[in-house]
C-alpha cells in the first residue's frame, strides 16, 4: 500500500530496478517517503535495503544498471550528471550511517569537519559556520556544544558520535534524511535516545526520513509507515499499526513473531 505522496512533498521511488551483471538486486521497488514522516524500510541482510539508499544517493557500484524513477521535488535523480548529484548529496539529501566513527576523519576536530561541511554547501563565513556548528550540536543535545567543537572523534562515545553525525547530516537543511541502521552499533539505552532524536528532527524540520533497519523492534518505535523488502522486492507496505497488527505477507508475519515483544501500536 502506497501513501502516494504528491510532487514536491518528499522522496518518491517508482519501479526502481537495479541489476549488477546478470543479477537483479532490486525488483520494481516503489516507495514513498513523505516530508515530516519517518518511513521504515525493513528486511533481512541482503534484501536490498542499503542498495535502495545507494541508488537514491547516486552511489551505486560502477557495474550497476538502474531503471525506474527516484523523484525529489518532481525531478528524476536517476541519470543526472555526476556533478549535479554531488551537489544534491549533503545539501538536499543527507545520510547517517551505521558506524558513526567512520563518518569522521580521526585527525581533524569535530568543529573543523562540521564547519567545512556547511561552508561548502551554504557559503557561510568561518565565524558564521562555527556558530552554526555549535547550534547544531546543541540541537542534537550534545553536552557543552561549544567545547565539543575543539575535540576529536576519539574523545566521544559511540552514542555521542552518532548525535554529531546526525547534526552534520541536517547541517545544510536537507529535505531528505537517509538513516541506514543508525542504532545497530549502540547499546539499547543509547538506541532509544538516538531514535527519539531522529523522530523529533523529522517533526521539527519537516524531514522526509527513510529509516533502514533489519530490526522491526526499532521500526515499531518511531516509523509512521513500514515497507518490508525481501530479495529485492516489496512484500508489504502500509501504516505501522496495520503492518504490525495485521501483516498480510507470511514473511512479515515471521519477522514480527520473532520479536521479543510485539509492538507497533499507536502511542
Amino acid at each position: 500500500m502506497s501513501t502516494d505522496i504528491g510532487v514536491g512533498t518528499g522522496l518518491r521511488i517508482r519501479e526502481l530496478d537495479v541489476r549488477i551483471g546478470g543479477r537483479r538486486i532490486l525488483d520494481q521497488v516503489s516507495l514513498d517517503v513523505p516530508a515530516g514522516q519517518v518511513t521504515g524500510l525493513a528486511g533481512e541482510s541482503g534484501s536490498g535495503k542499503s542498495m535502495t539508499a545507494m541508488a537514491v544517493l547516486g552511489l551505486l557500484p560502477p557495474a550497476a544498471r538502474a531503471a525506474g524513477r527516484i523523484e525529489l521535488n518532481g525531478e528524476n535523480l536517476l541519470g543526472l550528471p555526476r556533478r549535479q548529484l554531488g551537489e544534491i548529496r549533503g545539501r538536499r539529501i543527507a545520510m547517517v550511517f551505521q558506524d558513526p566513527a567512520a563518518a569522521f576523519h580521526p585527525l581533524l576536530s569535530i568543529g573543523s569537519q562540521l564547519t567545512d561541511h556547511v561552508r561548502r554547501h551554504l557559503g557561510l563565513s568561518r565565524p558564521a559556520a562555527r556558530s552554526r556548528a555549535a547550534e547544531l550540536l546543541a540541537r542534537v543535545r550534545l553536552p557543552d556544544p561549544a567545547g565539543a567543537l575543539g575535540k576529536f572523534p576519539h574523545q566521544f562515545s559511540g552514542g555521542q558520535l552518532q548525535r554529531i553525525a546526525i547534526a552534520s547530516a541536517v547541517a545544510c537543511e536537507p529535505q531528505v534524511l537517509l538513516a541506514d541502521e543508525p542504532t545497530t552499533a549502540l547499546d539499547v539505552t543509547v538506541q532509544a535516545e538516538v531514535l527519539r532524536l531522529l523522530r523529533n528532527l523529522s517533526d521539527e524540520l519537516g524531514l522526509a526520513t527513510l529509516l533502514i533497519t533489519h530490526d522491526l523492534g526499532v521500526m515499531s518505535a518511531i516509523a509512521d509507515t513500514v515497507t518490508v523488502l525481501r530479495a529485492g522486492r516489496v512484500v508489504e507496505s502500509g501504516p505501522r499499526y496495520d503492518v504490525f497488527t495485521e501483516p498480510r505477507d507470511p514473511y512479515t508475519r515471521s519477522l514480527i513473531e520473532a520479536l521479543p515483544q510485539r509492538g507497533g501500536g499507536d502511542e
